[in-house]
């Protein structure tokens, strides 16, 4: 199993090493790369999350010094850097002001915008309701999720990596005792094998490993559960779970003749609806994410249209008056890596589980932060600490400790 991540830490772990490796890999159809919007922002809350997408806005500018396969041609992943615009009520706005002052000290180009001038900006916009907007100025905007992904699969095969379809089924672990400065006894877990089910097929292949990285999305906590994460006593290291679950997320696209035009950036509402434009043709996609007492059943990936009826439209016809008159032409789910923890990532190695390294839940900013991430996990893996930012917040050891890592402005 695997997720958006997976191909980009595997080009970092590839391109430092000599040795090949093996990959696990769902099919591409239920990943969440291809369904997603394609956002990448600076406008976080957390120093560690601005400094994830400033890597990877440079990443997706550069991407072909980074990505580039000899006698293959050059990638496009058509980046739009048309800039996110977050809105903020009166009651989000000191919130939001002390958000940008820690975005511009991390080095990105935000401003904020009074109504007035937001207006002036974006006259399309109706301000009702609006005390404070961010407006990001450079390195923010979309890019073609799938492009990115295929580039990534390009280069990391180019490198000699390994693509295995399949479903991990468990693995096979030896254990150590070790005795903690404390005195406390603490049992160490090793993985030696993943025992994958192949896709169409009845046979069950064991591949001996040195480490596994799970980085399965949506179903890494399920991964994680089959190395006997989270199995032990309640309260303890041993039987604290990886809390990452799937979380279905809609996406509509919509056709509005008189809605906004080229100079359209990726605008959040007060409400959380969201939109942004799709080409040049007066199309638009966006949605907004549920409350916890609205959540879909994550078991199939079906388009509740209703939901963008009553909980969408609304708030979208309300914000910028020409899309009450937009059509829907189509719609798609996929899934969020959800962390019902703290809904942040989670990179690194497991304390107890020596050689599994997560890179997962991310909650809806991983595929922006791939890139990044990709290289915190491999400096993790080969030189045994991060190195270019400092991710040690976002280690599995919080779940434990009970340390939250709250990011304020999830979209």
């Amino acid at each position: 199993m695997a997720h958006r991540t997976h191909d980009s830490l595997c080009s970092c772990v590839a391109g430092r090493c000599s040795t090949s490796a093996s990959l696990v890999f769902p099919q591409y159809s239920r990943a969440s790369t291809g369904l997603s919007v394609g956002g990448i922002r600076q406008q976080f809350s957390l120093p560690e999350n601005i400094q994830l997408s400033l890597f990877s806005v440079d990443f997706l500018r550069n991407i072909n010094e980074y990505l580039a396969v000899v006698d293959d041609p050059p990638l496009d992943v058509q980046f739009n850097p048309s800039g996110y615009l977050l809105l903020a009520s009166e009651k989000g706005a000191a919130i939001m002001e002390n958000n940008v002052k820690v975005q511009r000290q991390e080095g990105a180009k935000v401003c904020l915008m009074s109504p007035e001038q937001l207006q002036n900006k974006f006259p399309w916009i109706n301000t009702d309701g609006v005390a404070l907007a961010s407006y990001g100025l450079e390195g923010e905007g979309w890019f073609d999720p799938w492009c990115l992904l295929q580039g990534l699969r390009r280069k990391i095969q180019s490198l000699g990596v390994f693509f295995c379809q399949g479903e991990v089924t468990r693995f096979s672990t030896s254990s150590s005792r070790m005795q903690t400065s404390g005195g406390k006894e603490m049992t160490l877990k090793r993985i030696h094998e993943v025992h994958v089910k192949m896709d169409h097929s009845l046979e069950y292949q064991p591949v001996e490993c040195a480490l596994v990285i799970n980085a399965a999305g949506a179903w890494s906590g399920q991964v994680a559960e089959l190395a006997g994460i989270g199995k032990g006593p309640p309260g303890t290291l041993e039987g604290t779970k990886l809390p990452v679950e799937p979380r279905k997320r809609y996406v509509y696209f919509w056709h509005c003749p008189e809605g906004p035009g080229l100079e359209t950036p990726f605008m959040a509402d007060t409400s959380g609806a969201y939109f942004r434009r799709e080409g040049l043709g007066h199309n638009y996609l966006g949605g907004c994410s549920p409350t916890e007492e609205e959540e879909p059943d994550p078991g199939n990936l079906e388009v509740d249209h209703d939901f963008f009826q009553d909980k969408v439209w609304p708030h979208l016809a309300h914000r910028v008056p020409a899309f009450q008159s937009l059509k829907v032409r189509s719609a798609w789910a996929g899934y969020y890596d959800y962390n019902t923890f703290d809904q942040n990532g989670v990179v690194g190695p497991h304390p107890l589980v020596v050689n599994m390294y997560f890179a997962t839940g991310f909650s809806g900013h991983g595929l922006q932060q791939a890139p990044a991430v990709g290289r915190a996990v491999a400096e993790m893996v080969l030189k045994g600490q991060f190195q270019t930012i400092d991710l040690s917040s976002l280690l599995f050891s919080r779940f434990y400790l009970g340390e939250k890592v709250e990011e304020r402005n999830i979209i």
